[in-house]
């Protein structure tokens, strides 16, 4: 998981790699581009897995939610930020709101009983 950057909305918070998707891309060009970009990753095989609305303060967000399986090139965090590998329940707080689903598919798929994630901070 990584931590959203100093000076970015949301700084602080934990969530898993991505962003935002571009007029003209499908869901796994966006992905292959923000993993570039954030984590230094070059992305082979990547499918979408779940899609989820979340309805933070200033907007409505759709979130696409995919699982890479095959990748290229060491893990180097370019924005700054820090990032923990994490097993369920996952150690680091506070997690954003739209990570909270995932934990819980994560979960659900690996037969995980108990809590998913700490409390957010």
């Amino acid at each position: 998981m990584a931590q959203r950057p100093p000076g970015r909305g949301w700084s602080g918070w934990w969530e898993f790699p991505g962003g935002k998707l571009e007029a003209h891309e499908t869901v796994a060009q966006a992905l292959s581009r923000e993993l570039q970009e954030e984590i230094g990753l070059k992305i082979e095989d990547v499918h979408l897995w779940r899609e989820q609305l979340v309805d933070y303060p200033h907007a409505l967000v759709r979130l696409n939610f995919c699982k890479v399986t095959r990748w290229q090139g060491e893990l180097e965090m370019r924005e700054g930020q820090q990032f923990a590998w994490q097993s369920l329940p996952v150690q680091v707080v506070p997690v954003l709101p739209g990570t909270v689903p995932v934990l819980a598919w994560l979960a659900e798929e690996t037969g995980f009983v108990g809590d998913t994630h700490q409390a957010a901070g």
